[in-house]
């Protein structure tokens, strides 16, 4: 047996405390609730050290514990206000439907309900929204404010040009009859199961995980190799890429064993590019599946399979959010401290997304109210939303003739920041799904240039001012934008608004994670 490169018998520093010790002493010190998982989670990714010499125990230097938190969360503090929402955990800002499906760049939905709902304080000194108003969102997006309006019971519009985006949006607000919806789901599993048992990928992947596991625990052991990194005691590049290198050799001798095809088509669409030929043989065996499904639940599960698909693409646990290559051997994780290896089958996530995705819809069901909510795959600079609405809901379009809308809350996209349309490529080309990508307002592909910038504030004050032809004449509009190029002044005056007043943020947390911290403002603008 090869020696391990990290026995060590250094002298136990003092006091120590179990994880759940630990959670206990961080929440009164931070004077906010940290899990057990919470503390885990610094062990495992090496921001602190685990000080038990037993492989099966867990022990917290609490010195080390509150030096962390000095250095991280306590010298954050000068950065939370109100509007930060920094009391929140992820699971409360990601809770129930929020997270059916990833989607980047979408806002957290205590920031809708802090402007929709009808508290005051010393920020927020009236209110704006009541229940039964309309409400509308011109870039739905993920379609938080429609979730979070049914939640305050309000009725809400949104408009989006993606079309993925219209059928996310839609998906998560409906009514289902989960017991219908769970038997279909049981259904495409066991589909999906006796499919992969025909095939070698199973049996494949069993000895690939046992001699990746054996390897990972000689070279990568949990308890120190990452709070070694974290120390800078090792290269993690250099060691990383060795070992890289030498795992590689037994991968490749186990994938000629069992004549799997690890190729994928580089010069194809994305879906052909970013998925091996086993992963992508049972996408399209439950999509044409899907197809044969109740009309009422084939948006639902086009979703869960869209989170899916999302993550078994053949990349690097790290680059889920921004690809880079296609990665189809096994490979050194930075995220994850080990060597790890490509997916084969989608089994495994999508029986995790189905389960997760019928106990999100059923949490929210319990929440949600008798009102209505509606996504428009439209562009929102020139809709006509009455006659849009129209044709899918007489009732509600006739409310919004006679009622109009109460106002709008809503996130346009940023400038040069996101291609919506590119970040589901995978949904659009598994699906066979319309692009409108030449309609978005401010894309990536189109930079952020002056001329870009010229572009943007045309859009977004077209998008108002085709909105103005259905608000109330007393309405509210909240809008949140990280305006560095101070554009926003410039769009209200095209629109005719006034803002009357600035909040800003910063941006603590998210629905969807992301390295780097920013500030916000939402901007409140009424008629001049």
């Amino acid at each position: 047996m090869i020696q391990s490169l990290f026995d060590f018998s250094d002298k136990q520093p003092s006091p120590l405390l179990t994880p759940k010790q630990a959670s206990i002493w961080a929440s009164e010190y931070l004077g906010k609730r940290v899990t057990s998982n919470n503390v885990m989670y610094l062990l495992n990714y090496g921001k602190i050290a685990n000080h038990s010499k037993n492989p099966k125990e867990n022990l917290i230097d609490k010195n080390e514990l509150k030096d962390y938190y000095d250095s991280t969360v306590k010298s954050q503090k000068h950065l939370e206000s109100p509007l930060s929402f920094a009391q929140y955990k992820e699971t409360e800002t990601t809770k129930h439907i929020h997270r059916i499906h990833p989607y980047k760049g979408k806002f957290i939905p205590q920031l809708v309900e802090y402007f929709l709902d009808s508290h005051t304080d010393s920020i927020k000194l009236e209110t704006y929204f009541k229940p039964n108003d309309i409400v509308l969102d011109i870039f739905a997006g993920s379609g938080t404010t429609l979730c979070v309006a049914n939640e305050l019971e309000m009725n809400a519009i949104g408009i989006d040009i993606s079309y993925f985006n219209t059928m996310l949006c839609n998906a998560k607000i409906a009514k289902y009859d989960l017991n219908t919806l769970e038997i279909e789901l049981i259904k495409l599993t066991n589909l999906l199961e006796k499919y992969s048992k025909n095939l070698q990928i199973s049996s494949f992947e069993s000895a690939l995980n046992n001699v990746l596991s054996e390897f990972n625990q000689i070279y990568f052991p949990n308890k120190t190799f990452k709070r070694q990194v974290a120390l800078k005691q090792i290269d993690e590049k250099a060691y990383g890429d060795t070992k890289e290198k030498e795992f590689i050799k037994i991968y490749n001798d186990l994938v000629k064993l069992y004549h799997i095809n690890t190729s994928t088509n580089i010069q194809e669409n994305f879906f052909e590019k970013w998925y091996m030929d086993s992963i992508k043989q049972e996408i399209l065996l439950l999509k044409n599946e899907i197809l044969k499904a109740p009309k009422c639940l084939q948006d639902i599960l086009c979703v869960i399979l869209s989170r899916t698909a999302r993550s078994c693409r053949a990349t690097t646990h790290s680059d889920l959010a921004t690809l880079l290559e296609p990665i189809t051997t096994t490979y050194y994780c930075k995220k994850h401290g080990r060597i790890c290896k490509p997916l084969f089958s989608i089994a495994k996530w999508w029986k995790s997304y189905a389960k997760d995705t019928l106990k999100r819809l059923e949490e929210f069901g319990a929440l949600r109210s008798d009102t209505t909510q509606i996504c428009l795959n439209a562009d929102s600079t020139n809709v006509d939303i009455i006659n849009f609405v129209q044709k899918q809901d007489k009732a509600f379009a006739q409310l919004i003739k006679s009622q109009k809308i109460a106002g709008i809350f809503s996130s346009p996209p940023y400038v040069g920041l996101i291609d919506y349309h590119e970040q589901h490529a995978y949904a659009y080309d598994i699906f066979g799904l319309p692009r409108k990508d030449n309609l978005e307002i401010g894309k990536l592909s189109n930079g952020q240039s002056k001329n870009a910038q010229e572009k943007y504030i045309q859009g977004i004050a077209t998008a108002l001012n085709n909105a103005k032809r259905f608000l109330k004449e007393d309405y509210n509009v909240f809008l949140v934008a990280n305006d560095k190029f101070n554009l926003y002044p410039k769009i209200a005056e095209l629109a005719n608004m006034q803002i009357i007043n600035q909040y800003n943020r910063p941006v603590l947390n998210r629905s969807e994670k992301d390295k780097n911290r920013y500030s916000e403002s939402i901007f409140h603008l009424r008629e001049e």
